[in-house]
């Protein structure tokens, strides 16, 4: 969709599809509401809020404060706008975004299919977890950090009676603080990070010292409550079987000794990745962003993508949290209101730059504190699970690399099948990028990225009854 084409439209006129509710999706409609134009929202969550400020079922009854924790007045700030808004926007709870073709997304909603006709599309598609391959991660009561908060603020449920915290990044310690205050038993945080990182990125991170000590609060909560927290630690297996599942965590502490911690579930995660296949689909540009070590969606400062109409927002583009998504969201909507040559405030332009610079500045901060542990990757045993799905191991990556010539992250997807189950490469495409690239020899970045292929996600397929045998054969 060219810029011309938008400039020829009314604001009331044009057709406007935010795809995600969460702070980026929110403060975005937000903007346009306030300009005149009706959005459409379509949000593959049930309720609004996305995943940091995912709201609980109706019939729960849990405060703000014991399901957000030190995140509880920003949550509920972005219910109260969400709520505001509902009577003046067109908004889709439930629904997944599988496909797009230009002017028109591909639909599920409750398994029925629908496509919806935009002329104008912002992507605030955020985050999921960017999570590195350990042995017996394939056990069960292994799970991603995001799934253990889900579980938590959704579900009302721990993950499991004694719980191990094993990553690195704030996310480690947000989730496992909120275990704590919810009463679950929080076994250990084990992070690969080691302390000296943290001292050597304290001036960036100094760029918002208010969320530092927010941090540091979360630490010194743990550290009270008597929760073993080690730092440096370079995970080893997974113990466990597969008639139970994990039964503890074996790392090497920071001084070279063995360490094994019982559990009976851990969650798993190192920092976030950006949620890009609709944007793949749409053939927006993407670069690699070398401070995270990941390829992410290649925008202009206010959002703009390389494909004219298509504008993106939040953590969808690059991880920066939740504050900086709710300025990035502002930031798309005043950029498409330019584009529809609609009034919009230079001051409050700079304000949102400004205030994402700050935010930018903080983020590096904290890929320098807790680092893309690459080196775990190339330190797998070849008999190390890489594609859970799958079953694909670190060996048969390997052999597609050494054996077949898969040095590109696609060809050895094609080869050894590494990213072609349910998740489609969430999970593992960049640890095994990783491993590509160490038994290559070559720099990540020069592996590639896997592509994202439609339907982004696993659908639901309604079909007729089919017929018996007899029945047919009559």
């Amino acid at each position: 969709m060219a810029i011309a084409r938008l400039k020829e439209l009314q604001k009331n006129a044009v057709r406007v599809v935010i795809v995600g509710a969460g702070p980026a999706g929110t403060r975005c409609a937000e903007t346009l509401v306030a300009a005149g134009i009706r959005p459409i929202v379509l949000d593959e969550n049930r309720r609004d809020g996305g995943q940091i400020y995912r709201r609980q079922p109706e019939g729960f009854g849990r405060d703000y404060a014991t399901l957000y924790g030190s995140e509880a007045d920003k949550a509920k700030a972005l219910h109260d706008s969400f709520d505001r808004l509902r009577g003046q926007i067109d908004y889709r709870p439930d629904t997944l975004v599988w496909s797009l073709s230009p002017g028109r997304l591909c639909c599920v909603s409750q398994g029925k299919h629908t496509s919806v006709d935009y002329d104008a599309l912002i992507l605030c598609t955020g985050a999921t977890d960017r999570l590195m391959p350990v042995a017996g991660w394939q056990l069960a009561g292994c799970y991603s950090l995001g799934g253990a908060q889900i579980a938590l603020k959704a579900q009302a449920v721990a993950i499991g009676r004694r719980v191990v915290f094993l990553g690195s990044g704030p996310l480690l310690y947000l989730v496992a603080s909120q275990y704590l205050k919810a009463g679950a038993e929080v076994a250990a945080v084990l992070d690969t990070s080691p302390l000296r990182k943290r001292i050597f990125a304290l001036p960036k991170l100094l760029a918002r010292p208010r969320m530092l000590f927010t941090g540091l609060q979360l630490l010194a909560k743990l550290f009270l409550a008597g929760i073993p927290v080690r730092l440096g630690v370079e995970p080893q297996q997974l113990v466990g079987e597969t008639s139970i599942g994990v039964s503890a965590v074996h790392v090497r502490t920071a001084d070279g000794q063995s360490l094994q911690v019982d559990c009976d579930a851990v969650a798993l995660g190192y920092h976030l990745r950006p949620e890009t296949q609709l944007a793949d689909l749409a053939g927006c540009r993407m670069r690699f962003h070398e401070p995270s070590q990941q390829w992410v969606l290649d925008t202009d400062e206010e959002g703009r993508t390389s494909v004219e109409g298509v504008y993106a927002a939040g953590d969808g583009t690059q991880i920066r949290g939740a504050d900086a998504a709710e300025h990035a969201g502002r930031l798309a909507a005043m950029a498409l209101l330019q584009d529809l040559r609609q009034p919009v405030s230079s001051e409050a332009l700079v304000q949102q730059r400004c205030a994402l610079a700050v935010m930018e500045q903080f983020s590096r901060g904290l890929y320098q504190a807790f680092p893309w542990p690459a080196a775990q990757a190339q330190a797998l045993a070849d008999a190390a699970i890489v594609c859970r799905c799958e079953m694909i191991t670190a060996g048969e990556l390997r052999d597609a690399v050494r054996e077949k010539g898969a040095c590109e992250v696609n060809r050895a997807k094609a080869f050894s099948r590494v990213g072609m189950g349910r998740c489609q490469g969430r999970y593992c495409s960049q640890a095994g990028a990783e491993v590509i690239a160490a038994a290559a020899g070559v720099p990540v970045e020069q592996v590639g990225r896997q592509r994202g292929q439609a339907p982004v996600k696993p659908l639901s397929m309604l079909t007729e009854e089919v017929k018996s045998v007899d029945e047919v054969s009559s």
